[in-house]
């Protein structure tokens, strides 16, 4: 017998493998690693997790020493080529470079994540994706809470750039499904008047020659005169505009839309004063204007009442101010899925928004440099925009359109001639698509065809029950037959051939007299009309009664049935939820969403995607019964929510709905 190989020793293979790691970092080989790995026993799992922890001993070495980053870049170099060779796990490089990242300063992790963005491609493949997202995600997100956005913002930038080329568009992490507004990005000024350096004092003390501080203007940069004062309540109604950039829904209320005309109105008619001339720029920032000169970012505002005659004449801050007006206009008339129905714009307003946009766009054109240029191009994106904002309203479809491969094929000669397969209908046509709607070939038709998922209920509705009662119908006839009228036969509607078909199908409908026997007989069509219009006559009720069927008075005896259960007859429970109606319901679910959502027969995985969307309680409601009707369709009623609702153990909020169903019918 062969003598069996020895035992796996831990102790042993990791020392072993730890001198081989030593070994490949000095001549930057990795022949040292698989040398070792191909020799020692062991099955592969032991001796992959054996090398890996190998590498974490070698890096924390590395930096307990404050070894050179280009060694501790040289042993995650390493672990990717043992990835590739597949002797260490594929997460091996993700941890090391997580360790290195929180142990090293930011000067030296921003020389490290140079290295992750030149690798984006090798995290892109396939080897390393699916195992090293979720690392390289968190790495991004902790680097990005250790940086200050005002001192660090060409760093964050990269970060947010390298995950946007990492992971592909369509990545629902990545994108802000429900448009909501960054609410914490307050801009701070100051909003005590009593404390205002601005007005007439201020005027004065640069009337007495006080010196000028650095950074406030002088006698020989004043800007051109403006008809409107540079006073503290311009100041204040400057800074106060932010607040509706940060939350443009504040435009859709009254008082608020009032506010915001006032003071966007005194604040373009300032800009329209200020007109920048160049020849009032020193020599100095006209080279840098043409020249493109050093870039100052500031992540935000200044807001200092010193710089605010300034800012007014700069052209650069004047381009942002300028630009988030053609950004808040664009929101205000654009469809957004989350939108409420209560946003909308009224004519006056949509007029206005038209004007001033007109006005904002002449605006950038005469702000130097190349402001004609500049227009253009931010015209040209904000529409681009629209495209984005309607993939967003579809649910951000992927992009990646599947491959068709025909089958049809041509035969051979020294074959028989196969029968050619017909291909199927794609699954939009046939409403199976993602978005579950039948594509017309037109948008028009499309539309129509998908106003109900089913068209057979759609022709079962109620709304399409077009037969009159007796008393419309023949209400021309019985005037007609009465003598004192006067009223010739040939005249008469009961000789009108299509009349006549007509009260007789409305007769065998509606009226027990259609099948009564009769031994009186009739030659023609009106002389039996006329007589029964004569009967009719006699019997029909004033015109604020109607004339009841049998199927009538069961209705009248649920009607009644309805009333002594304190209802109104008119409450539907079967149709459809409304759009308000989900809104007013998600603010009363708030954070007790979660209870109901496995009644409404979501899925766990829906459930994390509604938790990962938002944090704000009301947003999961609101998502969670959007999700919920465009699941159920036209199933998706008052009456099925109730049911859920009770069964979920919420039977207060069960019996909140159907009052509110109840009072807006």
């Amino acid at each position: 017998m062969s003598p069996s190989p020895p035992l796996f020793s831990l102790p042993e293979a990791q020392t072993r493998f730890t001198n081989s790691t030593r070994d490949a970092l000095i001549n930057k080989n990795i022949k040292p690693l698989l040398s070792t790995f191909s020799q020692l026993a062991g099955s592969e799992n032991e001796k992959k997790c054996t090398l890996d922890q190998a590498f974490r001993v070698i890096l924390e070495e590395e930096i307990i020493t404050r070894a050179s980053c280009e060694n501790v870049l040289a042993i995650i170099s390493l672990a990717i080529g043992g990835v590739t060779e597949g002797i260490c796990t594929a997460s091996t490089p993700f941890v090391l470079l997580g360790d290195v990242l929180d142990c090293l300063p930011l000067d030296q992790c921003d020389t490290v994540f140079t290295f992750v963005e030149k690798n984006v491609a090798t995290w892109k493949s396939n080897t390393f994706y699916s195992a090293g997202k979720n690392y390289l995600l968190r790495m991004c997100n902790d680097l990005l809470r250790r940086l200050s956005k005002s001192q660090n913002t060409v760093f964050c930038g990269r970060i947010q750039l390298f995950l946007a080329r990492l992971f592909p568009l369509s990545e629902k992490s990545g994108l802000n499904l429900q448009s909501q507004f960054n609410l914490e990005n307050v801009t701070v000024f100051n909003t005590n008047e009593q404390e205002s350096t601005l007005g007439q004092k201020h005027i004065e003390d640069r009337d007495e020659g006080m010196e000028v501080e650095e950074g406030e203007m002088g006698d020989d940069e004043a800007p051109t005169s403006c008809s409107i004062p540079i006073d503290y309540n311009l100041y204040r109604k400057f800074w106060s505009l932010q607040d509706y950039f940060r939350n443009p829904v504040q435009c859709y209320e009254k008082i608020s839309w009032k506010t915001f005309l006032k003071y966007s109105e005194e604040v373009l008619a300032v800009f329209k004063s200020y007109k920048l001339d160049d020849t009032q720029a020193s020599r100095k920032k006209l080279e840098e204007l043409k020249t493109g000169g050093e870039h100052v970012y500031f992540a935000k505002f200044l807001t200092s009442e010193k710089l605010m005659d300034l800012q007014l004449s700069d052209s650069n801050f004047r381009r942002h101010i300028l630009l988030q007006y053609l950004i808040l206009f664009q929101y205000l008339k654009g469809q957004v899925k989350f939108k409420s129905s209560n946003y909308v714009l009224t004519d006056e307003q949509s007029l206005w928004i038209e004007d001033t946009t007109k006005s904002v766009y002449q605006l950038l054109s005469e702000n130097p440099p190349d402001g004609e240029r500049f227009s253009k191009m931010v015209e040209h994106i904000l529409n681009t925009e629209e495209n984005w904002n309607s993939w967003k309203n579809e649910g951000c479809p992927s992009f990646v359109k599947e491959s068709v491969h025909s089958i049809c094929r041509r035969p051979s000669e020294s074959k028989p001639t196969r029968v050619v397969r017909k291909r199927g209908a794609p699954e939009d046509f046939l409403g199976k698509g993602s978005s579950k709607k039948i594509l017309m070939g037109n948008e028009e038709l499309t539309k129509l065809w998908n106003l109900c998922p089913d068209n057979m209920e759609a022709c079962k509705s109620e709304n399409r029950e077009y037969m009159p009662t007796l008393e419309e119908f023949f209400e021309e006839a019985i005037e007609q037959a009465d003598p004192e009228n006067m009223v010739e036969n040939e005249y008469k509607a009961v000789n009108n051939s299509n009349y006549g078909w007509r009260a007789l199908r409305l007769l065998a409908r509606r009226s027990p007299h259609f099948f009564q026997p009769t031994n009186q007989q009739f030659k023609s069509l009106p002389e039996y009309l006329e007589n029964m219009v004569i009967k009719l006559a006699k019997e029909l009720p004033p015109p604020s009664e109607e004339i009841k069927t049998g199927e009538d008075e069961d209705e009248e005896d649920n009607d009644a049935l309805l009333k002594e259960n304190n209802e109104s007859p008119d409450v539907r429970l079967d149709k459809p939820v409304k759009g308000d109606q989900i809104e007013l319901f998600a603010n009363k679910l708030g954070e007790q969403w979660k209870i109901l959502a496995p009644y409404l027969e979501m899925k766990d995985s829906d459930i994390r995607q509604i938790e990962s969307d938002s944090e704000d309680v009301k947003l999961r409601a609101k998502q969670l019964l959007v999700s919920w009707q465009d699941q159920e369709g036209i199933h998706a009623t008052p009456e099925n929510l109730i049911n859920a609702l009770n069964k979920s153990g919420l039977s207060d909020l069960a019996e909140s709905l159907t009052n509110d169903t109840e009072t807006s019918s």
